[in-house]
């Protein structure tokens, strides 16, 4: 989640396609959830890292063993959107985890006031203390947390998928266990192409997933050459993938309670990552 998000109060609508989601057109996308609420548990949990414990959250359904899925937050961290996120996903028949991204300096908190300039402050200034090597460290802590669970289903493929700042964790942990993951999806991916030359998009070799990328309008008039070089490095390595567009959606639009949140592209965008997790965690 950027700054530019947090000033663009009012979203268009999606202009080429409109996207009406009702009930039925849920389940025939297979969005709807195979287990009902009640059917879910949620834990707190401490995770071990090699930088020390990370809180987070765990999402399973009661019965059964499921694939197991990391979710990576935007840079406002874990909060009750994104506890909302792993449970309805854990309802679709996962093992979720959420974990606090910022643990080195923080516990999660409660959701924080996207309009006051020391929140962003302090959040964006949290972001700095993340890196690639952060990254590297934490994505195989919190997938082997997930493979010693005794709900996960470890014969099957595990995904990963990432808002804002988390859509370079999800290259980077992609890339830190490819044996593992199998699917990644990034929502509004932050810095995805860069011209270092630890660019995320410079690890879509290193990985063995199937990708679906989802990028915001306004991301994409920035930088209108992003798109085609994550298609140029996915084609490279004849990995499958898909980079989309999403007209009318600025970045952040994906989280409930941003101030660009788009539930028409919110919900095309789950439907896109139920459809990937079907095919790809067997």
């Amino acid at each position: 989640m950027c700054d530019d998000e947090i000033h663009q109060f009012n979203a268009p609508a999606m202009s080429r396609r409109v996207f009406t989601l009702s009930a039925a057109a849920l389940a025939v996308l297979g969005v709807a959830p195979a287990f009902a609420d009640d059917d879910v548990v949620s834990k707190d949990v401490t995770v071990k890292t090699p930088d020390g414990e990370a809180d987070a959250v765990l999402f399973y359904p009661a019965k059964g063993q499921h694939p197991a899925v990391l979710i990576w937050t935007d840079v406002f961290g874990l909060r009750p959107v994104f506890r909302d996120m792993g449970r309805r996903l854990a309802a679709q028949g996962y093992v979720v985890l959420v974990p606090n991204p910022f643990y080195r300096s923080m516990k999660a908190t409660t959701e924080p006031d996207y309009s006051a300039p020391e929140v962003r402050q302090k959040y964006f200034g949290m972001m700095g203390t993340l890196s690639p090597a952060t990254a590297t460290a934490d994505g195989p802590a919190f997938i082997a947390f997930l493979d010693a669970q005794p709900q996960t289903d470890t014969k099957k493929k595990a995904g990963v998928q990432g808002y804002c700042m988390g859509g370079p964790l999800t290259f980077r942990t992609a890339a830190a266990v490819p044996d593992r993951v199998g699917a990644a999806a990034t929502f509004h991916g932050a810095a995805l192409v860069t011209d270092q030359p630890d660019s995320p998009y410079t690890l879509i070799p290193k990985t063995k997933a199937q990708f679906y990328c989802a990028v915001a309008a306004n991301d994409d008039s920035k930088q209108p050459d992003a798109k085609d070089k994550l298609k140029a490095g996915f084609a490279a390595v004849s990995r499958p993938a898909t980079v989309e567009v999403y007209d009318g959606c600025n970045h952040g639009w994906c989280v409930k309670g941003s101030p660009v949140y788009n539930e028409a592209g919110a919900e095309k965008a789950w439907a896109e990552l139920t459809a990937l997790y079907q095919r790809t965690l067997v």
